[in-house]
């Protein structure tokens, strides 16, 4: 289950519309999603509409959401460390790490951290032979890229149990450093109490995370670009309104596409399926749905039709 902010610009006097720390104007709603994984899109379980001046690292929020969030989950998926949450550098807070340790008999939790000073130093520090190659999502080596596990007093007022891992890699050409990169690599860091998996697969779970920004792009797309009504309360039911069209648009291609038509967002299946002209016509007690024969993206329709119709418990 993936935490991200998402920012929806306003071009007039709304409640709770304010500056924003991208020097936009809007609001701050903080969502969670959870990952279908890479054959599937992703299903909304929460979303907390904040002020635009909502700090993005605010754990009070960070708290509030994950708990929305897994009350929409099963039952089964609240032992054994079924359930893993991930978030950016927004959710490195002491108290919210602090929360999801409380939680760790049985919740997971792989939350990015910003690049301290302290954590710069202990980098500085890490041995050659401490580095491992990062991997890819199948098994091969991630080139230019190393990670490696930070342990002392870099921990000291974190949660017991947390690792700290760290990626340096060698940033693409043209991109500028930061100046808590060092000796020419980028930096990035995550916290994580899982135990079982080597650091170089820790890294890219939580590397997977960037799917997450796809089901933002996607919530923009079906409403969440810009909340129409003046009072918070009323934005607030608009919010849940495109929570539901986001629910439709994750199962819907689960059930009824294959392919890489599963993974269409909502703009492609606008373009090829929701826009596709046909005309539903009653004859001889029968209904027929007459889709236009040049229609490129006809096949899938059909294709999706038949699957459905072989679901059960569906008309």
């Amino acid at each position: 289950m993936d935490l991200d902010g998402v920012l929806a610009l306003a071009h007039s006097e709304k409640e709770d519309a304010a500056p924003t720390w991208k020097r936009t104007y809007g609001h701050h709603p903080l969502t969670g999603f959870v990952d279908h994984g890479p054959g599937g899109t992703g299903e909304p379980v929460a979303a907390l509409l904040g002020p635009g001046n909502a700090g993005s690292n605010t754990a009070a929020d960070h708290i509030t959401t994950a708990t929305l969030a897994l009350a929409q989950l099963p039952k089964k998926y609240r032992s054994g460390r079924r359930t893993l949450i991930r978030t950016d550098s927004a959710g490195g807070t002491h108290a919210f790490v602090a929360w999801l340790a409380q939680r760790g008999r049985w919740l997971s939790y792989s939350v990015g951290m910003t690049v301290t000073e302290q954590i710069h130093s202990h980098v500085l520090k890490v041995p050659a032979s401490a580095w491992t190659p990062a991997v890819e999502t199948g098994g091969e080596i991630r080139d230019g890229a190393w990670v490696a596990e930070l342990t002392g007093d870099v921990l000291h007022g974190w949660p017991k149990g947390m690792r700290l891992i760290v990626r340096k890699e060698r940033p693409h050409p043209g991109a500028q450093l930061r100046i808590t990169d060092a000796d020419g690599m980028r930096l990035t860091c995550f916290a994580t109490n899982t135990t079982s998996l080597p650091i170089a697969e820790l890294e890219l779970r939580h590397r997977l995370r960037a799917r997450a920004e796809d089901r933002s792009r996607g919530a923009r797309a079906t409403g969440l670009r810009n909340l129409p009504l003046h009072r918070t309360a009323q934005n607030r039911i608009w919010l849940e309104i495109v929570q539901l069209a986001l629910d439709l648009l994750a199962w819907m291609p689960m059930l009824a596409l294959t392919g890489t038509a599963r993974l269409w967002e909502p703009r492609r299946l606008r373009l090829r399926l929701f826009t596709a002209a046909g005309q539903l016509v009653t004859t001889g007690r029968r209904r027929i749905l007459r889709l236009a024969r040049h229609w490129p993206w006809t096949h899938v329709i059909t294709d999706a039709l038949e699957r459905l119709a072989l679901l059960p418990n569906l008309g």
